[in-house]
């Protein structure tokens, strides 16, 4: 089974190596679209539209259809609502440490039962004379200085229609969503997924991403930008894993 699973790991990585020399060549590629399935179960069960039906006698409205005065908001498996990424935060945090100890002992042993004046002899020949008095003497001495600063200011402001994926028992609606951008041999990515209450979404079916739960939101890409400003692998895996 171990042999099997190595196998297989060495027939991937020919795979990779092509698909990363691909992308070197003609660029990143966009990815597939199709239904987020990250969050909803494999067997999800998609039901068949339904067929448009014609105007009841006397109406001019049709059973079913999307009147006016029908909620148009997000509230089931499959439909879209748009989120308003608006971020603008900052930190500044500024740490100074600094302490220190002196310590100094003296000790002696100026009478002991009379035997202070036999001390020197348990000791190798041609050591000086002991004073009984001064037989222990210690001094230590310690600093430390330590700085810590942290300034950082993140500002983004991008909106994406995200895909209800699922909904929980109490109501509360699972949104997925993926952008992707390609400018050139540039494809930037932005994701957001999340859980959202029905209640907060407004009128215009739009949604603030302060009022997502447990909210995952990644603004990135690659390409030839980013591969150039992205630390070597090798490099990478010396920094992390370097003890010095």
């Amino acid at each position: 089974m171990r042999l099997r699973s190595l196998l297989a790991l060495a027939a991937l990585v020919p795979l990779t190596a092509c698909a990363s020399a691909v992308e070197a060549v003609y660029g990143p590629q966009l990815a597939p679209v199709g239904y987020p399935a990250a969050l909803v179960p494999q067997n999800q069960v998609i039901l068949p539209a339904v067929p448009a039906q014609a105007a009841s006698a006397n109406s001019l409205w049709r059973t079913g259809a999307r009147a006016f005065f029908i909620d148009q908001r997000a509230n089931k498996v499959g439909d879209i609502l748009t989120v308003n990424i608006d971020i603008d935060d900052s930190a500044k945090t500024l740490n100074t440490t600094t302490s220190s100890r002196t310590s100094s002992m003296t000790a002696g042993i100026p009478h002991l039962l009379g035997l202070e004046s036999s001390i020197g002899r348990i000791l190798p020949p041609g050591t000086p004379a002991v004073d009984p008095a001064q037989l222990i003497e210690t001094a230590s001495k310690t600093a430390n200085t330590g700085n810590g600063a942290v300034n950082r200011a993140e500002k983004i402001s991008l909106t994406i229609a995200a895909v209800v994926s699922a909904v929980l028992p109490n109501g509360n609606l699972v949104i997925q969503g993926t952008q992707e951008v390609r400018t050139n041999a540039e494809l930037r990515q932005l994701t957001v997924a999340g859980v959202v209450r029905p209640e907060d979404i407004s009128s215009a079916n739009t949604i603030r991403h302060t009022q997502i739960a447990e909210a995952r939101i990644s603004y990135g890409g690659r390409g030839d930008i980013s591969r150039v400003q992205k630390t070597p692998a090798g490099q990478s895996l010396v920094e992390r894993f370097s003890p010095f």
